[in-house]
């Protein structure tokens, strides 16, 4: 049983303001678990805390229902995947990956089972003779991964491991992590990343780990939950913002009027007025508000609300396009079909289904949404 509990957890350095914040989380048996967030926010630094190379300042770590605190890393029942794949170039693969058996004595006809067949699951076993200079990135850091596979841990850590890979390894990787975590039906998953289609694809749960202007907040968590409930029912500006790619649009206004259910905003700079169905109950007329839609919610053609705007740029991806437009109150960004005909300096409408419009107040904390079915204003 591999669960891991964390309990007020906290984290500094000297006298400097702490980087882990009263983190209080439970991570379950095979979950996997993806913290989130931008560089420096902390991710990485709580990851070494389970796996016992960072100490704690406060709180209390249980792994599998034990108090691991004062535990040594290499009692923890833990295999960590470094962000460099760590391996030894004057060792074969075979021996990288047998190294940490070889040093808990295990037999040698244990050691070459194990190797072997991790080896077979992650297509290794042709290049068991090879150093690692004759490997690609993505070959050595199959061979990381290995290494701790062999160790049959109750829990795998996996610090940023994709990031030192090009983009068509990245996602030949990220399915293959993905397969392991289903054939080791007890094992849990830390896996660390600030790149949001690593957590969104291989997710059971997100931790979004705050940063931004609100320093008090570095190291605490704002939001946890699966990917798409992140990504439909964001609790603040700051999970808005950052979840999802392009990021959400965001426009200030003013609260126009409030209806069971829904508010109509009058947009900045415009004046124009726009409805989003949320739940009003704690705004007031005259309060300034932002509006946050998405571009893939936003439609260039349909009878619903709409603001006027210029396009600047077409991105043109095959599949789909990206148009930027100016609007008043800032640049907008609108998903759109992949031959839309539209080309730079061109007027255009561009609809907001009031179904699709999040509120923040000007904490930056989300409304409820009152009304909301995503395959209504899918792109």
């Amino acid at each position: 049983m591999a669960t891991i509990r964390l309990a007020d957890v906290q984290k500094s350095y000297g006298d400097h303001p702490p980087v882990i914040r009263r983190v209080n989380l439970e991570i379950a048996q095979h979950e996997f678990c993806v913290f989130l967030g931008p560089s420096g926010c902390g991710k990485s630094t709580l990851l070494r805390m389970i796996a016992g190379l960072e100490d704690l300042s406060e709180g209390e770590l249980h792994i599998g229902g034990r108090l691991v605190n004062d535990v040594p890393s290499a009692q923890r029942g833990v295999a960590m995947v470094f962000q460099s794949y760590a391996l030894f170039p004057h060792m074969t693969v075979f021996d990288n990956m047998a190294f940490g058996l070889k040093l808990a004595k295990q037999p040698k006809d244990v050691i070459e089972l194990k190797v072997r067949e991790a080896a077979r699951i992650l297509q290794l076993e042709s290049l068991l003779e090879r150093h690692p200079k004759a490997l690609s990135g993505g070959q050595r850091q199959r061979v990381a991964i290995g290494r701790a596979i062999v160790r049959e841990p109750g829990v795998f850590l996996f610090d940023e491991p994709l990031s030192n890979l090009d983009a068509a390894l990245r996602g030949q990787t990220r399915v293959e992590i993905a397969r392991l975590h289903q054939r080791f039906a007890n094992a849990s998953v830390v896996y660390v990343t600030h790149d949001q289609v690593e957590a969104m694809t291989l997710a059971d749960r997100i931790v979004l780990l705050h940063a931004g202007a609100d320093a008090e907040r570095y190291g605490s968590i704002a939001q946890t939950g699966a990917p798409l409930e992140l990504y439909h029912h964001p609790k603040s500006r700051f999970v808005a913002g950052f979840i999802g790619s392009p990021r959400m649009n965001f426009i200030d206004a003013t609260v126009e009027s409030i209806e069971p259910g829904s508010v109509t905003v009058s947009l900045a700079q415009s004046g124009e007025k726009l409805t989003a169905h949320v739940d009003g109950q704690r705004l007031q007329r005259g309060q300034p508000v932002t509006l946050g839609v998405r571009p893939e919610h936003l439609r260039l053609d349909g009878d619903e609300q709409f603001v006027q705007c210029t396009t600047v740029l077409s991105e043109r991806l095959g599949e789909h396009s990206y148009i930027h437009a100016d609007h008043a109150s800032g640049t907008l960004i609108a998903k759109a079909p992949g031959d839309t005909p539209i080309g730079s300096g061109e007027r255009i409408r561009i609809h907001v289904p009031p179904s699709a419009c999040h509120l923040f107040d000007a904490q930056g904390i989300a409304l409820r949404r009152s009304m909301f079915e995503p395959e209504r204003v899918a792109a």
